[in-house]
């Protein structure tokens, strides 16, 4: 009896031991504190932000879009070309990349009989940090908030630069923007020491009327 009480009792050692290391050997997760909501009318995105890591897997969708669910597909434009989000040419509907790669970099849209939606530009990473802002449209008086993410930590300063100029620096790593106006336009990116900076967006703030942030590569 003690004989097999002893067993178990290594046995139950072994197993946490094990669940321990499989834990351990798990690449960190990114995780999406940003929360964006994004505009019925245009492509939805998950994770909900322009800006991706490599290996990532990114899917779009069309919400709001006035045609046949079963007509349209997700195009995209990389380097001037115009091609099928999905590999497949007769594949309709939504768009997911399995594994994004820098090359799956560009801008993409909803498309039916001769009828395209807005545009978002998608920048996948190769690098350890990406700025996370809002794929829907913003409008003045919103607030705006951008997060500097880092791939392999979640304990950073980050410093946040607007058309080359630095503008505010983050024990967080998020920054908001409070009642954002058009003098708020311009180029954001983020930097972290000893990681990396990310790509940068352009934010766009109008009024009432339809616009886009977009995002490019640096």
């Amino acid at each position: 009896m003690e004989v097999t009480a002893v067993c178990v009792t290594l046995m139950t050692r072994l197993l946490l031991l094990l669940l321990l290391l499989l834990l351990l050997l798990q690449p960190a997760q990114v995780k999406d504190s940003c929360s964006h909501s994004a505009d019925a009318s245009v492509l939805r995105i998950v994770p909900s932000r322009l800006q991706v890591f490599e290996y990532e897997s990114v899917f779009v969708n069309c919400e709001g879009f006035p045609h046949d669910s079963t007509q349209w597909r997700v195009m995209r434009r990389i380097k001037d070309i115009k091609t099928f989000c999905n590999t497949n040419w007769e594949t309709k509907g939504p768009c997911t990349i399995t594994t994004a790669f820098s090359t799956d970099s560009g801008e993409y849209w909803c498309e039916a009989g001769g009828k395209e939606s807005s545009t978002v530009s998608i920048v996948v990473s190769a690098g350890s940090v990406i700025l996370e802002s809002p794929v829907s449209p913003v409008t003045e008086g919103d607030d705006v908030t951008l997060c500097c993410r880092n791939k392999m930590a979640s304990n950073f300063t980050a410093d946040f630069y607007k058309d080359g100029r630095l503008i505010r620096s983050s024990s967080t790593g998020n920054m908001t923007i409070s009642s954002v106006s058009k003098s708020d336009e311009g180029f954001y990116r983020c930097h972290i020491s000893g990681a990396g900076e990310s790509p940068q967006s352009w934010l766009t703030v109008t009024g009432e009327t339809q616009h886009r942030l977009k995002a490019k590569e640096v």
